[in-house]
């Protein structure tokens, strides 16, 4: 009897995924990790590239830098009285030695040439520009050495690593003066997507002629497409400040590579273009997809391969015929937390990534410095009730967590893979009871490894818990403290007190934990009373050990928040908003108090930079204002008492 035929295969895909820039120098953005993982476990070929590294890589080179020279040099010629900026008049005016030292500056901030630390830090190897102006700023010990203060004399290399970084940031300065305006190492053309109602003012960049930094990127985007000959590339774009290069990228692959389908994805596309209609959008891409990307993907792979129809897409826009955007979503389980797999880094750079040193501080430094491999302990927010967060998007409001035996074979799996053991959990509040199963699992295994990640400053979190996490290789945490006061975190329902969060960050702190808090100025009814009181606050954590490092941001409201859903429970109203056929997430809101928050703003950011650095947290917090401010109404001894009592 003859065998019976069988269905036609569809040939394997070729994936790639792509990190756009800009996102971080010293380690890789962990979303195409995520996905390669995801897609090698299911049987299929999947690679990655991380553009926004080869690209800094590729400017701040001999000839990146050369080109730079020749575009300044043709500029005046042009146009002989143009005035360029301080950045570009030093830069020119000591090109030969920027040309001279660029290549060994790379090699040393990679990890490759550590004895050339001894040539930076005499202050004679490199080239100096305007950002070393900051280190008139710094306290002189009386050495005449002003870096004496904060690196004393053991500390050469990570001495010269900030000197190397004040270098890099004068280039950076340079690239953005001289050849686009728009550059940034972290956020690059940003203003062009960020709750950007309209697609048109992204839409005239691309049209506009390249810049050298457009046909950098041009050039990387060709020399991927043929070492990897995708059918499909996959493009995640986590913040506003990597979406221009994403479509210039996708620009690039239509126009050389049609065939090719183009999938856009990432925390950008989730939180901002939920509301999209932008046809335009789709000249560039073939597909968007919302939320956790493992179960559009299937689906999206499976259309593309033929088996299955365009109606059964998941979480995904698409453009119908007559250039209407249409989002389809037929309604299928996503993928389990415990089942996509293991991040892979297979086929990215390792070992080319930029350690850099912006602050001296030591908590601050670990977002710029080291090669994190970066793992999420769960999916989700297990509190999921901050009224001033995304609530209502699936990447907080879906918690779903993984046995400490899965995520530790995880991390076993990345450290055989990387030869690396520090990891950056990147959950948005790490739960505690995961985080001490999966301590007590690395443990049992003898596993070595440091990690460090966000909690939020829960009670649960004891100097008992504190110590099994220092044991099982935790160095650092950080999490929101907000607007340190109780009449606002009670607003923001955060769930935790000023007296709790002391105790907490005093627990991980005697534990040899350093703490890092976010912090938050200008939420809706702050008064310039309840601002004061926030920073005397601030400085008895530091007086006291309780947190080394911290940042105060700018409240932000957002259309997916508490706050931008029922504005009324806030005592604000918000601005309306323009048409939105592209971007949508910041929204204006006008507060009856009245408070000149920009102004406040601004003191509280030069505060906390100098009590980062052991300066001025004896002083009164009014010393910092120049414009009168009440008096604080926190007792001096506040944050004191509240650690000799028990929670």
């Amino acid at each position: 009897m003859p065998a019976l035929p069988t269905a036609p295969t569809a040939p394997s895909c070729r994936i790639l995924s792509v990190i756009p820039p800009m996102t971080q120098l010293n380690t890789p953005y962990p979303s195409t990790a995520y996905l390669t993982g995801f897609l090698r476990s299911r049987g299929m070929q999947a690679v990655q590239e991380d553009l926004a590294l080869a690209l800094v890589l590729r400017l701040l080179s001999t000839t990146g830098l050369q080109q730079v020279v020749d575009l300044v040099e043709a500029q005046h010629a042009e146009n002989p009285d143009r005035p360029f900026s301080p950045a570009v008049q030093s830069f020119m005016g000591q090109r030969d030695r920027y040309l001279a030292t660029i290549a060994r500056v790379i090699t040393f901030l990679q990890g490759r040439d550590s004895t050339l630390s001894h040539r930076i830090v005499s202050r004679q190897y490199l080239p100096e520009g305007p950002r070393f102006d900051a280190l008139e700023g710094y306290i002189d010990d009386g050495s005449g050495d002003p870096l004496g203060w904060a690196f004393g004399a053991l500390g050469q290399h990570d001495r010269a690593k900030h000197l190397a970084t004040l270098y890099l940031n004068d280039v950076a300065d340079v690239l953005r003066d001289a050849a686009d305006e728009r550059f940034e190492f972290v956020r690059y053309a940003e203003s062009l997507a960020g709750s950007q109602a309209s697609f048109e003012p992204l839409a005239q960049a691309l049209a506009a002629p390249m810049t050298l930094v457009d046909e950098a990127l041009h050039q990387l985007t060709l020399e991927a497409l043929e070492r990897h000959q995708p059918d499909v590339v996959l493009l995640s774009v986590p913040f506003p400040g990597s979406v221009y290069a994403a479509f210039r990228i996708a620009q690039t692959i239509k126009a050389h590579a049609p065939g090719t389908k183009l999938v856009l994805g990432g925390g950008f596309v989730n939180t901002e273009l939920r509301e999209l209609t932008e046809p335009r959008v789709f000249d560039y891409f073939d597909f968007v997809t919302l939320d956790a990307g493992e179960r559009p993907l299937l689906a999206l792979l499976e259309h593309v391969q033929g088996q299955r129809g365009a109606s059964r897409l998941v979480r995904t826009y698409v453009r119908d015929a007559d250039g209407t955007v249409r989002y389809v979503n037929m309604m299928e389980a996503d993928v389990a937390f415990a089942e996509v797999g293991t991040p892979t880094w297979d086929g990215l750079p390792l070992h080319d990534y930029l350690s850099l040193l912006d602050m001296l501080n030591p908590m601050h430094r670990m977002w710029s410095d080291g090669r994190w491999n970066k793992l999420t302990v769960a999916h989700g927010c297990y509190w999921k009730k901050c009224s001033f967060c995304d609530v209502s998007l699936d990447y907080i409001g879906r918690y779903e967590g993984a046995s400490a035996a899965v995520l530790a074979d995880r991390i076993e799996a990345i450290v055989a893979e990387t030869g690396q053991t520090g990891f950056h959990f990147v959950d948005e509040a790490a739960p505690p009871k995961a985080l001490k199963t999966l301590a007590q699992e690395l443990l049992a295994r003898g596993s070595d490894i440091s990690w460090w990640g966000n909690i939020r400053f829960e009670k649960t979190f004891s100097p008992e818990l504190c110590n099994l996490l220092a044991d099982s290789g935790c160095i650092a945490v950080s999490g929101g403290l907000e607007v340190a006061s109780d009449r606002l975190l009670s607003l923001m329902k955060k769930g935790v007190s000023v007296d709790q969060v002391a105790r907490v960050t005093k627990a991980f702190s005697e534990a040899g934990i350093l703490v890092h808090a976010y912090l938050m100025y200008g939420f809706p009814t702050q008064t310039v009373q309840d601002t004061v009181d926030a920073l005397e606050y601030v400085r008895q954590l530091f007086e006291h050990g309780c947190i080394q490092s911290g940042f105060f941001h700018r409240f932000s409201c957002t259309v997916h928040s508490p706050v931008g859903l029922n504005p009324e429970e806030y005592g604000i109203t918000l601005t309306p908003m323009p048409p939105v056929s592209f971007a949508k997430n910041d929204i204006g809101f006008h507060d009856p108090s009245g408070v000149d928050h920009d102004a406040l703003g601004a003191v509280l950011k030069k505060a906390i930079y100098n009590y980062m650095h052991g300066i001025g947290v004896e002083e009164d917090v009014r010393s910092w204002f120049p414009f009168k401010v009440p008096k604080t109404t926190v007792p001096r001894n506040k944050i004191e008492k509240a650690l000799k009592a028990k929670g």
